[in-house]
């Protein structure tokens, strides 16, 4: 860095120039960043929940991270979740992120957070779902949205990016607009056949890969029996299903620690039994081959969310919208550079 350090700032629409149809790009940087925080090479504390007593429903997020090899920084992303947006028409969450040098500990930029975040999330669960599907023999050709926000429609992207391909959608929501949004959505890209499904146990059962993206606070999903088909389940909304399911999975996570915290089902789930034998590894330990996920049960992969991945796709955006002479710069950001004035 020079003596004086820079500040810029970067705009969610140049952060969407700089992820947009770099899909597997991106989910490269986010495998390199899991293997990077399997090998030890990264900080990743637990993340911090601002809530709010007269609005239980809202929290604001902290999720602080450093990683070394080629992204080489330290940062934060500070997420918020209103679920009462929706409502309003606006997107449920909101975030910024905060890339810090890692010789000086100057933050040098600050990013629109919420395309990083569903990129980073999306790709975590596409990767995923390739390398637990590819270890089990084949790829689902039928998969269900349970939740079709933005996040639904990012992991559908990812998939498709990914090589999957469907012969049947399924898609079911709360709310039937919602449900026929993201019908129409899909029927922009995909060829086969789209259904809404009526009821929760029918998109699980007409699914052999289920996205959970929904915003619920606990779970509403509770009868193993609607897996017996051993699905793949890209548990991504955390808390979609019962501790019961979760004792009848194979149950794949990003990292043990943050996984069992703040009342996810897996925590759930290791409340109501006193241990965590029923984890069989990280989604690590599936990428080098020391877990090879069954075909015989259903695979719950439950993704906790990593900060060290949004620093690593924020460290690529910062570099894409530099090298392409995009960055805007706040003249005169750090003032009192000098110690004695």
């Amino acid at each position: 860095m020079s003596q004086t350090p820079s500040f810029a700032v970067i705009s969610g629409a140049q952060v969407h120039d700089a992820v947009h149809g770099r899909e597997p790009e991106v989910t490269a940087m986010v495998e390199a960043a899991y293997r990077l925080h399997g090998e030890g090479a990264t900080v990743n504390p637990d993340s911090y929940f601002l809530r709010f007593p007269d609005r239980p429903s809202d929290r604001i997020i902290a999720l602080p991270a450093s990683v070394k090899g080629a992204v080489n920084a330290h940062g934060i992303k500070w997420i918020s979740s209103f679920p009462g947006n929706v409502a309003n028409g606006v997107p449920r969450a909101s975030a910024v992120l905060i890339l810090n040098d890692a010789e000086t500990g100057y933050p040098f930029a600050c990013l629109e957070s919420s395309i990083i975040s569903a990129a980073r999330t999306a790709a975590s669960a596409a990767l995923a779902a390739a390398r637990i599907a590819d270890a089990r023999g084949a790829r689902p050709r039928r998969v269900g949205f349970f939740g079709v926000g933005l996040i639904a429609r990012y992991i559908h992207t990812y998939l498709a990016a990914n090589g999957f391909e469907f012969d049947e959608l399924g898609v079911f929501d709360l709310k039937s607009e919602h449900a026929e949004g993201f019908r129409e959505y899909l029927g922009r890209t995909e060829t086969g056949e789209i259904t809404i499904h009526g009821s929760a146990e029918d998109l699980v059962a007409s699914s052999d890969l289920i996205v959970f993206a929904t915003v619920a606070g606990e779970p509403h999903v509770h009868d193993p029996a609607w897996f017996a088909h051993n699905p793949l389940v890209l548990h991504v909304s955390l808390r979609d299903l019962s501790p019961e399911i979760i004792l009848a999975s194979c149950n794949v996570v990003d990292d043990v620690e943050h996984c069992m915290k703040a009342n996810t089902s897996p925590h759930l789930a290791e409340q109501r039994v006193g241990h965590r034998d029923f984890v069989a590894g990280t989604l690590y330990d599936v990428l080098t081959g020391k877990v090879v996920p069954p075909a015989d049960r259903p695979v719950v992969f439950s993704p906790f969310g990593l900060g060290v991945l949004d620093l690593a796709v924020a460290r690529h955006v910062y570099d894409q919208v530099t090298a392409a002479g995009e960055l805007h710069e706040v003249p005169g950001f750090f003032h009192e550079m000098k110690r004695y004035g």
